[in-house]
């Protein structure tokens, strides 16, 4: 705890998932009072074409109570 799941189109490089990855981490062990054993980040590449029925449906409109950062686009 905690897990955090990135999911994004794809095109990043390794090294920008990596910095993004220590980032999320620091981040998360400063504000969440954890240390770095107990964090895991994953990232999911979801093709552009398939983000509204596998991302934008499913886990931001469906679960919109949830968010703290909401997206600044609609589908």
């Amino acid at each position: 705890m905690p897990h955090v799941i990135v999911k994004l189109f794809p095109g990043r490089t390794e090294d920008q998932k990596k910095l993004c990855t220590e980032k999320i981490t620091q981040v998360i062990i400063e504000t969440l009072n954890t240390d770095e054993k107990s964090v895991s980040v994953a990232f999911e590449e979801v093709p552009r074409e398939s983000w509204k029925e596998t991302v934008y449906e499913p886990d931001i409109l469906s679960k919109e109570e949830t968010l703290y950062k909401k997206p600044g686009y609609t589908m």
